[in-house]
């Protein structure tokens, strides 16, 4: 196994297991405000993301865990380029 391979194992471990603390102790909200979410991820990601129904309003909060799903599959790279939409 590679050092770098070695590297992504134990960084997406800590993440899963901090992630798995935190949501365990309900130290982090279910749900953020929509203008939490902009300041996280992006306001154009945000409404591409509603405008494609990735993820659904809560009245007018955001699940955090949709959109954290969301943001970690999300791959500009295959975004069509503006001449092309």
């Amino acid at each position: 196994m590679k050092p770098n391979e070695l590297i992504g194992l134990f960084t997406a471990a800590a993440v899963a297991g901090a992630s798995e603390v935190l949501a365990t102790e309900r130290l982090l909200p279910e749900t953020i405000s929509k203008s939490e979410a902009y300041r996280r991820y992006g306001r154009t990601c945000v409404d591409r993301w509603l405008a494609e129904r990735l993820i659904i309003p809560d009245g007018k909060t955001l699940s955090r865990a949709a959109l954290e799903a969301v943001s970690a599959h999300s791959n500009r790279l295959t975004y069509l380029p503006v001449a092309e939409r």
